[in-house]
């Protein structure tokens, strides 16, 4: 399935609509089951568990979709760098949005017994798929549509996504609440997000098959250098950057659902403060972390990704030994603060990335390039922290543990990227 190339060169504002909206939708979907396995999928779904043993198998669940992200990213960048970019975003949306819906929709052990868990990772899996392609192809959607000198710009709308779905995510969790009582809320309430993805698909293919293929690629298909199996040369050439990309990323991951998805179990189960207030501190938190993305996504094209990135890095590994500190207090303004800090420095690192990862591959496997990076990084930095922290502070290490482990993934981010070249200066 290919795309005319006559149609009329996209405005700015349509790419970023594109580019924007369905990463935010993607990742509402995947925010909202974070957020409803830190509050209620330990018991819906695995019910007869001690408390500690409950949040593991729901945080296990929460880990399944970062181990087939990887899987989708290998997928769709296939087609993405065989048949179009644009392809293969409606096609992710559908996958991510549908599974989401269904997870809504299914009975839990109550109901069903050990089926509901066993479906529920299934489409947990299959929400991972949809997610390993949405991001590379919104990204190359705004890098491969942008003007010289512009790439960080442009490509700092897709990464605003996370933002705008996780506060669209989190402020419904909020609102429901408080409207409902918490025995409605952990019998059907929950649900109502995962539902409501319905409508946001139906709004982000409205939009994305409004979108023209990319300049970028529509000359490589002209010139007919379109690699027959872009994965496998993406191994052969650029085997090396696909890892050192990965663990560039690492960092973003591990300091963004460090605090949205540890933090809010450890600050309602442990440090016994409202679920409302928890979820509406990390509202402000990611406002914090949408101002960090667009400043250093401009940033970046007057002073390099690279050197952007080294800076958010080397200050994460300091705020790893000041989040939990700050957490362990319990006070309500040093909580806010603790991940306040998180998140404005994941987003710092975070926006750059738009532009940097697809920067570091050839056309022919930028896709497979791209998307395989950025989901390899999400294994260690967004499926591991959750199980690590539990785990730490189960084991009596504590919660300081947790914030070493915040530092030393940082510290591999930033040996990574001293290993990287600087990107903003070439052609694609």
């Amino acid at each position: 399935m290919t795309f005319s190339p006559q149609l009329a060169a996209p405005s700015r504002s349509r790419i970023a609509a594109a580019s924007l909206i369905g990463t935010a939708i993607e990742f509402y979907d995947f925010y909202i089951y974070g957020t409803a396995a830190a509050l209620v999928l330990n018991t819906a779904f695995f019910p007869g568990m001690d408390p500690v043993a409950g949040s593991l198998a729901s945080f296990s669940t929460f880990a399944v979709a970062f181990i087939s992200r990887p899987l989708g990213s290998a997928l769709f960048g296939h087609w993405g760098d065989r048949i179009g970019r644009k392809s293969m975003l409606v096609v992710s949306l559908l996958v991510m949005g549908l599974s989401t819906v269904l997870i809504g929709l299914l009975p839990g052990y109550a109901a069903i017994g050990v089926l509901a868990p066993v479906l529920l990772v299934l489409l947990r899996f299959t929400q991972g798929i949809g997610l390993g392609g949405e991001w590379g192809g919104a990204a190359l959607l705004a890098t491969e549509h942008a003007p010289p000198g512009k790439r960080g710009l442009y490509a700092m709308f897709p990464q605003l996504g996370p933002a705008v779905g996780f506060i669209a995510a989190n402020g419904l969790f909020l609102v429901l609440g408080e409207v409902l009582s918490d025995g409605q809320f952990g019998s059907w309430g929950w649900r109502l997000p995962f539902v409501a993805s319905l409508l946001l698909v139906v709004v982000g293919l409205y939009v994305r098959l409004k979108i023209s293929e990319t300049p970028v690629f529509q000359a490589a298909m002209d010139e007919r250098r379109i690699a027959k199996v872009p994965f496998a040369g993406l191994m052969r050439h650029q085997w090396r950057r696909v890892l050192l990309g990965a663990g560039a990323m690492t960092v973003a991951y591990t300091l963004f659902y460090t605090a949205t998805v540890y933090c809010l179990s450890y600050g309602t189960a442990t440090l016994k403060i409202p679920k409302t207030t928890m979820l509406a501190l990390t509202m402000i938190g990611v406002l914090f972390m949408a101002a960090g993305t667009v400043a250093s996504a401009m940033v970046s094209d007057r002073l390099g990704r690279r050197r952007t990135l080294i800076t958010g890095t080397v200050a994460a590994i300091v705020w790893g030994l000041v989040m939990f500190p700050l957490m362990e207090t319990g006070s309500v303004v040093l909580v806010g603060l603790a991940l306040a800090g998180a998140l404005g420095l994941m987003g710092l690192i975070f926006g750059p990335m738009g532009a940097y990862l697809p920067e570091l591959f050839r056309t022919e496997y930028r896709y497979s390039g791209a998307s395989v990076a950025y989901s390899l990084g999400g294994v260690l930095g967004g499926a591991v922290p959750p199980l690590v922290a539990t785990g730490m502070q189960a084991g009596g290490l504590g919660v300081m543990g947790v914030g070493v482990y915040v530092s030393a993934m940082a510290l591999l981010s930033l040996l990574c990227l001293l290993a990287l070249p600087e990107t903003g200066d070439r052609t694609l």
